[in-house]
This record gives structure tokens, C-alpha cells and sequence, in this order.
């Protein structure tokens, strides 16, 4: 799809926080268009393709940029920095500084359940975005695009790697405790469009809880809880 003048004005707020001006708009229309929409309209498929290659294309700009930045850094402090940086919950809060929610494509039943704010849509969305930018301008417009917005989120999370990773945290709480390894069990509930999980983690006498709109989601929220209640001393039960 060429770009119009229509879609100029549509995307105009997301050129200027991106930096970046694609020059073929149908590939940012399908970097935000969720399965849900497409449910409803025939005309072009879903951005999960371009999620996939997202993926790769964060990670390596991310990589590249903790493996330059701390050379004395060890792979399990990279490792760590990294998972943080592309995590779902760190894309979902760059989406919305972007706006992106209002730009996506969705379907109704999606729209009606709050698609537009959840962590899971936005940041597969942002995801495709990275995506569309390298198809669309090459690796370099690529890289800079991605870490334009996240180098400043990268380089925290090198101070202090792997601090929001509350599951790795809780086990490693556990093991200091001379407590069992944490068990994690967890139950879904509603539509495949706006399924909710509720995760609970056992670690000895104390239990988190922590709900989400993904397993891992649920389950980092359980892990927080347990951490706060096992630093404080305080059994849930």
C-alpha cells in the first residue's frame, strides 16, 4: 500500500516520537493490526508475522548495545539486563508513551475488552512496529529506532540487572532462606480475546498471588508478592 496523505496525518505523532518516517505506510497499517480485526476484515492478515520478526530485531539492537556498553559485564548480568529491557511489560509501557494504543486495529469484541491497554497487545504491536521500520528503512533506521526509545531503559537495567525479574529474585530468596523451590500453579478464565490468568506461588508457609494477561505476566506478579511477604518475614498463611 502507498502512502497517502490520510495516513501521513494518522501516523504524524508516530513519525516524531520514533524519528522515523515510513515510506511505505501499509507496513506500519499491518504492524498494528491485531488477529481480532482481522476476524472482521478480509483484506490484509494480522502483524504476528512481523511481531516474529520484531522480536529478533529488538533483540539484537538490545544485545549489541549492553555488549558494547559494560565490557567487563558477565553474560549472566547481560542475560539478565536483557530480559528486562524486552520484556512484555517494558514494550507495553513504551507503546503507551507512544500512543499506539490509539492507533491499532482492532476488533470490536477486542475493543470492548480494553484490547487498546493491555500489556500483551501493545507490546506485540510494538514489536511489529521494529519490525516494519527495518523492512521498511533498512537495520540501521532499525537500530536507532529501537534504541532511541529504549537505550535509556537499557542502561538501568545494566546498574541493576535482573532486579525486575521477580521470578529469578524469588528463587534466589528461597535458596537463601533454605526454603523449598518456588511452585507456581495457575488457573485462566474468559474469552481466548480477554483471557485473564491468576498465578500463585508457594514458597514454605508464604503464598503470592498475581494476576495478568499472560502466564509469564501472572506469574512475575505472584513472585513480586511472595518477595515483599518473604522480605518482610511475613507468612501468608
Amino acid at each position: 500500500m502507498a502512502e497517502s496523505g490520510a495516513d501521513n496525518d494518522r501516523y504524524q505523532a508516530l513519525y516524531e516520537a520514533l524519528g522515523y518516517v515510513f515510506v511505505d505506510t501499509g507496513l506500519l497499517d499491518l504492524a498494528l493490526t491485531h488477529r481480532s480485526w482481522c476476524a472482521e476484515n478480509a483484506d490484509r492478515p494480522s502483524n504476528e508475522r512481523l511481531e516474529f520478526l520484531g522480536d529478533a530485531v529488538l533483540g539484537l539492537s538490545i544485545t549489541d548495545s549492553l555488549f558494547l556498553n559494560r565490557p567487563e559485564q558477565n553474560e549472566g548480568d547481560l542475560a539478565k539486563a536483557r530480559a528486562e529491557v524486552v520484556s512484555t511489560k517494558a514494550l507495553a509501557v513504551l507503546a503507551r508513551k507512544l500512543a499506539l494504543g490509539d492507533l491499532l486495529f482492532l476488533g470490536k469484541g477486542e475493543i470492548n475488552s480494553g484490547g487498546r491497554d493491555k500489556d500483551s497487545i501493545l507490546a506485540d504491536a510494538m514489536e511489529a512496529v521494529f519490525a516494519g521500520v527495518y523492512i521498511d528503512g533498512g537495520w540501521e533506521h532499525a537500530k536507532n529506532v529501537v534504541l532511541n526509545q529504549l537505550q535509556s531503559v537499557a542502561e538501568q537495567a545494566q546498574i541493576t540487572p535482573g532486579e525486575r525479574d521477580f521470578k529469578t529474585r524469588l528463587q534466589e530468596a528461597a535458596a537463601e532462606h533454605a526454603l523449598p523451590a518456588p511452585h507456581y500453579e495457575i488457573t485462566s478464565s474468559g474469552p481466548d480475546h480477554g483471557r485473564q490468568f491468576v498465578s500463585t506461588v508457594r514458597v514454605g508457609e508464604t503464598v503470592g498471588e498475581g494476576r495478568g494477561t499472560s502466564k509469564k505476566q501472572a506469574q512475575q506478579h505472584a513472585a513480586e508478592q511472595a518477595l515483599l511477604l518473604l522480605d518482610a518475614g511475613t507468612p501468608s498463611e
